[in-house]
């Protein structure tokens, strides 16, 4: 209001005095512009935080969860008595097609770039923010792919008068995914190895991480959807590259595997390479609630049978495996990770407040020395959320390093095992016994084996690394996106596939308190058997369409572009 009062001043003094034009254009005080604001790396490194609530999620605030546990329930790892179904009808709106984060990354870019380069700016500090910039416009572009597959591409900021520009035609997958491979390429060789906080700030080895998931998302897709054997060696890779960077650190090393997702202070924790910090009082979550006090959507029999005995082979081969009869029998001569993540009695509903759908509860985020405390209930945790932590690089390696073998990469060596899988396996409190390779085939023990449970699309040694992978990221919003680059949704038919569908077996007679509503292998009658949740036949969820590896276009979209001189195309299945 005060400029627009001199501005009238001046016009009405012309005849009798000038008024300074630097004057007119002084910004006000109480303001930020960008004159003032991109002046140094203080302010820059401010505007680069706001990226990492948007992106580094952890377990939610408040009563928001964020990806763990139940972000992804969708998926073969839990039991539910109303089983989420798949995505059934177009959005009218949303549906996450937004370029809004990349907007913001190319804003930031454009501003960072056009600093001049003095004693607030270096030109070392210049290319570190760059590489910040990319790194993050690359994670959004990630996502949108892995939405929606085909995305129009912008690597500047859009006039909003540019028509032809806004409502461009969606650009192709892999020329999108170039562009996310140049934009880590540039972040891993600039982004500074140490910067701020350790743990709490972006650096080169947090680049080289998520750049391994990243590629080993997109290599798998180009294989198993697009049989394109030349990018899925390229992103292969890529992954296997950035994996092996992160190791070669040497900056990193596994912990006690329960310490890492329930922790109080992360900080020093040199499994975790980025974590979100929270603090009572200030910022918390309620994930630790979940496995504390209230009902759990639990873990089905098929996931249960997933960990290996402590042998090293698959229950189906082993000498030492119990039984399932008892939790006391599934919990013998395990791989020790299955006591990590659940609970080692029975609950199901009825029997105690914290059941669970299947009986199989989960404590794998559960403080034990607060959960009685006032802090460990509600939406008042204060326990800190891995970003992305060492145990998944490693498993990223061997996985690209298994999957590039097939598409004309190196052979799998029992090096490559050395360097990843069994990092894991001897793990403190793990050690379970080297898994080896033959060829293609597993090796324990210097045994070749194969599990008969095994998909007959698989080879047996992919088979065991896949077995790897979803034990050691259990509930850590994984699962589902690996069933979709793998092209095994399939998977989580519950009609098909009716382990994934039950959970403990148990007798009635042994739970007084047990709930009338829980039934027994499909028959409310039974008496003993294994706890079925969802039983009725309406209840079922079927795949049946295979359209829902990508998303749908929302449809105000598809009628925006129209209206404006331009054809966005709907994803297949989907028109």
């Amino acid at each position: 209001m005060k400029i627009k009062i001199l501005a009238l001043l001046c016009l009405g003094l012309t005849t009798v005095v000038s008024c300074k034009e630097d004057y007119l254009e002084k910004p006000p005080l109480d303001q930020l512009s960008d004159g003032t604001y991109w002046t140094n790396e203080a302010n820059v490194r401010t505007f680069a935080y706001g990226f990492y609530t948007d992106y580094f999620t952890g377990y939610g605030s408040g009563n928001t969860w964020g990806n763990y546990f139940s972000g992804q329930a969708l998926n073969d790892d839990f039991a539910s008595g109303t089983p989420p179904e798949y995505t059934r009808v177009v959005p009218a709106s949303g549906g996450g097609w937004t370029f809004t984060y990349v907007r913001k990354a190319n804003l930031f870019l454009s501003k960072v770039q056009n600093m001049e380069v003095d004693a607030d700016m270096p030109e070392e500090a210049k290319l570190h923010w760059q590489g910040i910039g990319r790194f993050f416009r690359g994670l959004e572009y990630f996502d949108l792919v892995k939405r929606f597959g085909d995305v129009p591409y912008y690597d500047q900021v859009i006039d909003e008068k540019d028509v032809a520009l806004l409502y461009q035609p969606r650009d192709p997958r892999t020329l999108v995914m170039d562009k996310v491979l140049e934009d880590f390429k540039y972040a891993a060789a600039n982004v500074r190895a140490v910067d701020g906080k350790a743990g709490l700030t972006v650096n080169k080895y947090v680049v080289l991480a998520f750049m391994s998931r990243v590629f080993l998302f997109e290599g798998t897709w180009q294989k198993y959807h697009m049989n394109n054997t030349a990018k899925a060696k390229e992103y292969l890779e890529a992954a296997k590259w950035a994996a092996a960077e992160v190791i070669a650190s040497k900056k990193y090393s596994l912990k006690n595997y329960r310490d890492v997702f329930s922790s109080l202070d992360l900080n020093g924790n040199t499994e975790v390479l980025l974590y979100r910090q929270y603090v009572e009082g200030v910022l918390t979550h309620a994930l630790m609630s979940y496995n504390n006090k209230e009902a759990q959507t639990g873990a089905p029999k098929d996931l249960i049978e997933s960990y290996l005995a402590s042998d090293g082979l698959p229950i189906s081969l082993s000498t030492v495996y119990q039984g399932d009869k008892t939790i006391a029998q599934v919990m013998t001569n395990r791989d020790p990770r299955i006591k990590e993540t659940f609970v080692s009695e029975l609950r199901p509903a009825g029997v105690v407040s914290a059941s669970s759908t299947t009986g199989y509860a989960t404590h794998k985020f559960l403080n034990e020395s607060i959960k009685d405390q006032t802090i460990g209930t509600l939406n008042l945790n204060p326990t800190d959320a891995p970003i992305i932590r060492f145990g998944e690089v490693l498993i990223n390696y061997a996985e690209a390093a298994a999957e590039l073998a097939t598409v004309g990469g190196p052979a799998l060596t029992n090096e490559d095992l050395n360097l990843s899988v069994n990092v894991l396996r001897s793990r403190p409190g793990i050690n379970m016994p080297a898994l080896q390779v033959s060829g293609d085939v597993a090796v324990v023990r210097n045994v070749p084996y194969t599990d008969p449970q095994k998909d007959a699309d698989i080879s047996s040694i992919l088979w065991e690394i896949r077995r790897e992978r979803r034990v050691e990221l259990v509930y850590e919003g994984f699962r589902w996106d690996d069933l979709r680059r793998w092209k095994k949704l399939e998977y989580t038919d519950t009609q098909a596939n009716p382990d994934i569908n039950r959970g403990a077996y148990l007798k009635k007679s042994d739970f007084p308190k047990l709930a009338a509503s829980v039934v027994l292998d499909m028959d409310p009658a039974d008496s003993e058997g294994y706890i079925t949740p969802a039983w009725k036949p309406e209840s079922q969820r079927k795949f049946t369409n295979p359209r829902i590896y990508l998303n749908p276009i929302p449809q105000d979209q598809i009628v925006l572009y129209k209206e404006n001189g331009s054809t966005l195309t709907q994803n297949p299945g989907w028109e």
